[in-house]
């Protein structure tokens, strides 16, 4: 069997621009760091070998396509399933000082009104649960805050004070 080339993406269409006629519609489920990276090897849910080659710019969002290089195929960024911790309390202020405590540590989040994801660490459920809040394991969708450092994850820095 012939080895398929490598699909490479090289422009965001826009929301208004037309879907594929003839089914040249591939999906690309990404974990959320992943959709930060504009540029390297990636698969789509059906196997084929894609390679990122976008300009520089904002974090590849669920829901957005990508055409290829040859104009012939599209692809559809999906937020793939990844380990998360869903976080919820009967008492809204006790969710919303976890929102603060989480955010001093620059933790990425998911925020609802009824509850959090973030994505699974040990030492954080159990701060989480030390403050009296149910932490649940599970494996969903990721699609966090892009809050004020465009950024996934424990953002490391050194400024002179220090995080507890």
């Amino acid at each position: 069997m012939p080895q398929q080339a490598v699909i490479q993406l090289v422009k965001r269409l826009p929301e208004q621009a037309p879907l594929p006629a003839d089914g040249g519609l591939l999906q690309m489920p990404l974990a959320a760091d992943a959709r930060t990276s504009l540029r390297g090897h990636r698969r789509s849910a059906c196997g084929r070998d894609l390679l990122l080659q976008l300009p520089r710019g904002a974090a590849l969002q669920p829901g957005e396509r990508l055409l290829s290089q040859d104009g012939a195929l599209q692809v559809l960024v999906e937020a793939a399933p990844e380990p998360v911790m869903q976080v919820r309390s009967g008492d809204p202020l006790a969710l919303l000082q976890a929102v603060y405590h989480l955010g001093n540590r620059h933790v990425a989040m998911e925020l609802h009104a009824d509850r959090l994801l973030l994505l699974q660490d040990p030492v954080l459920a159990e701060l989480l649960h030390q403050r009296g809040l149910a932490v649940e394991l599970l494996e969903l969708p990721f699609q966090p805050e892009a809050g004020a450092y465009e950024g996934l994850g424990h953002h490391h820095h050194q400024h002179g004070h220090s995080h507890p």
